[in-house]
């Protein structure tokens, strides 16, 4: 029998597999996506959020854990586990060497990512070369991996783990017979539920305008998070955490594929204009904060308006200050003609912009800051970054919503365990996605994604190893490799 099963094949997946079998135990690795498609949602990442006292290799000053804490402290308003969020900062300073180890290189803050050099350290090569690096790294130490292999179930006994069902399947033209594979222990990564197009349904329901918000909703990376896995775990009894419309949610180009669209989807010029509705509208206020705390609460924002729809509006001032998008933005010399091209209102959208331009008190423009230009006696406000929409060519990008992963996942705690009314489970331990909601409630800081897979992949690795009998040389998790 294995010691260790692992079920899936991300980030968190990847790293419960390697510190499971560097303890000493057999590991059997189940990716329900096909190889070329293995990963997860994390062969779109591009960084890792990371606490340092000091510079350290690519991140520059500090970034210490009270600042983190705030940031995190800030953008889920106060909905999350600060012990279990503590544990996620802290290990955050000491991975990247154990990571090194693996096969990961990093790399400087990439031009155009903005406000990260000090707070983010970058893949080089992006995630999916942090996957590859991971998978031969597993391969190598000898787990097992094995593609094409969804679990639909969980058979348990009394909350403990007994085995794994993957249903019968046709895999490029051969039909595979159904399985039943047991284990000694088992690590659940297999990310949450936002490509289920009918549970994001049930989760959003219809609105006030008789709109199923959730049919327009983009699923910004991998198609295989059906979260056929987490409902089996609800309806045995696991308890859970987070709310069902809760997500890592951005406002993506509208013209983004259905799936794994991924990072070059994203529209980062929200900050440097105006962002209205299909009606011309503006809805809130886009110089809040700096963009990587604050992009992700924009696909929440245009999934709430009409048609759950958007468009991101910029003058020739804005470029070369933001990340462009793969697909270009509609462009005019004229507002009228912009309005026309994105087929909004143009009298609407024509007082909207005007009315802005005229609120926009100019100071010291400094978008690596939150300067003093703003708004005054418009509603909704622009706190930061308030110029006037002036200087053509103007341009337009259309938003969707474009939903990263879901929060809505199972209970657990500092050792990683499933829990069941109240108590942890003894050998089934859960990673990444499907716990996230512990500590993100809601809201989102960039890379912190990673940070909380990359803990909780290797704090349960750990505790599966240790429930098989296995004991990992770096149980304690000592501070050993910022700098390695």
């Amino acid at each position: 029998m294995i010691d260790v099963l692992v079920i899936g094949g991300g980030n968190a997946a990847l790293c419960a597999a390697l510190m499971a079998r560097e303890a000493g135990a057999s590991v059997l690795l189940l990716e329900a996506a096909p190889r070329a498609w293995r990963g997860g949602n994390s062969q779109h990442t591009r960084n890792l959020r990371c606490m340092h006292d000091g510079p350290q290799d690519v991140l520059l000053e500090a970034y210490p854990e009270e600042e983190f804490w705030q940031d995190l402290l800030k953008v889920t308003g106060g909905q999350t586990n600060e012990k279990l969020a503590r544990l996620v900062i802290r290990a955050s300073s000491s991975c990247r060497g154990w990571m090194r180890r693996h096969g990961v290189h990093f790399q400087p803050s990439l031009s155009g990512a903005l406000h990260t050099a000090r707070t983010n350290a970058f893949f080089m090569g992006g995630g999916k070369a942090l996957v590859n690096a991971y998978f031969r790294s597993a391969e190598n130490l000898g787990v097992q991996i094995r593609y094409d292999t969804p679990v639909a179930d969980i058979e348990l006994q009394d909350g403990r783990f007994v085995a794994a069902h993957v249903p019968a399947r046709e895999v490029r033209g051969r039909p595979l017979p159904a399985e039943r594979i047991e284990a000694r222990t088992c690590v659940l990564a297999a990310g949450g539920f936002e490509s289920n197009r009918q549970w994001l349904r049930e989760a959003w329901g219809q609105n006030e305008r008789g709109e199923w918000p959730s049919d327009n909703f983009l699923i910004r990376g991998t198609r295989f998070n059906d979260g056929v896995l987490l409902r089996r775990m609800i309806e045995q009894g696991a308890d859970t955490i987070g709310d069902p419309t809760q997500a890592h949610m951005v406002a993506i180009d509208a013209r983004a594929p259905l799936y794994d669209g991924g990072i070059c989807t994203r529209i980062d010029c929200v900050s440097l204009g105006v962002v209205v509705n299909r009606d011309g509208q503006r809805f809130y206020d886009e110089g809040e904060d700096f963009w990587p705390k604050r992009y992700a609460i924009w696909g929440r924002l245009v999934a709430h308006q009409p048609g759950q729809v958007g468009f991101s509006i910029i003058d020739q001032k804005a470029l070369g200050r933001f990340m462009p998008p793969v697909f270009p933005g509609a462009t005019a010399d004229s507002l009228e003609a912009l309005a026309g091209l994105l087929g909004l209102p143009v009298q609407a959208f024509l007082e909207t912009v005007h009315a802005y331009n005229r609120a926009c008190q100019v100071g010291t423009f400094d978008h690596t800051r939150l300067d003093d230009c703003h708004t005054v006696g418009l509603e909704p406000v622009k706190s930061h970054w308030a110029r006037p929409i002036d200087t053509p060519p103007y341009y337009g990008y259309p938003l969707r919503p474009g939903v990263t992963f879901t929060y809505l996942g199972l209970r657990t705690d500092e050792t990683a365990a499933v829990h069941f009314d109240k108590r942890p489970s003894p050998n089934l331990f859960v990673a990444g996605e499907m716990m996230a909601g512990n500590v993100l409630g809601k809201g989102y800081t960039a890379g912190v994604g990673m940070s909380i897979g990359t803990a909780f992949g290797r704090i349960a690795g750990t505790s599966a190893a240790a429930a098989a009998g296995y004991e990992h040389p770096e149980k304690e998790n000592r501070h050993d490799c910022a700098t390695a």
